[in-house]
């Protein structure tokens, strides 16, 4: 069966299309939906069988999953994620915004996200149709970019015909918010207070770091 395809727009999102993919994540299901950098996949990070498939998509085993969690503000952050003064004071900066803090967590995060690194990746995007499914949900979301592995290029589909045409019998909804990016997210290594780095240049300007 084809993933549904929903549009939603992102300047104004309509309540029933929101609550159409709430129903969908609290049903286990599997989507894809816009962020302010790339499309991505997720599922209701609370939903064990739901993180089970989304491994099971990656070719991943859950215990080694690189899963990053969206929260729709920082409020939510320090409950699964034990977040320095200093980490704290960058994120405050940054976010909303296109990037990935990297923090050790805490013991509320799901126990299927719990690997031995004994850390997660935080977002908290500047797009309103993810936080608002977020705060609907009452649960992050996990996030896991949608690309393409090329001759070792690493690409970024954001044309819905195209995402459409790769994942329709793979997940179970497609959220069309038009046009997103190619670039992914700026990631940042706050797991030590003293050494907040940069793991990965993306969107986000590396100036305020």
């Amino acid at each position: 069966m084809a993933a549904e395809l929903v549009e939603v727009f992102p300047d104004n999102p309509d309540d029933r299309v929101i609550d159409k993919i709430v129903n969908c994540l609290k049903n286990g299901g599997v989507i894809i939906y816009p962020t302010d950098t790339v499309y991505s996949m997720g599922c209701d990070s609370s939903n064990v069988k739901a993180v089970e498939k989304l491994c099971k998509l990656k070719n991943i085993k859950p215990s080694q999953n690189k899963f990053s969690i969206v929260c729709s503000d920082l409020r939510d952050i320090s409950t699964y994620a034990k977040v320095s003064n200093e980490a704290f004071r960058l994120m405050k900066r940054l976010l909303p915004g296109p990037f990935t803090f990297i923090m050790p967590s805490t013991g509320d995060l799901p126990k299927i996200l719990q690997t031995n690194r004994k850390t997660i990746g935080i977002r908290v995007p500047d797009h309103k149709v993810p936080n608002l499914i977020i705060q609907k949900l009452g649960h992050p979301i996990i996030t896991t970019s949608v690309k393409d592995d090329i001759d070792d290029i690493v690409e970024y589909p954001n044309e819905i015909e195209l995402l459409f045409d790769q994942n329709q019998h793979k997940v179970d909804m497609i959220v069309d918010a038009g046009w997103c990016g190619v670039i992914p997210s700026t990631v940042v290594d706050a797991t030590e207070s003293s050494n907040i780095h940069v793991l990965r240049e993306g969107l986000g300007d590396l100036g305020d770091i």
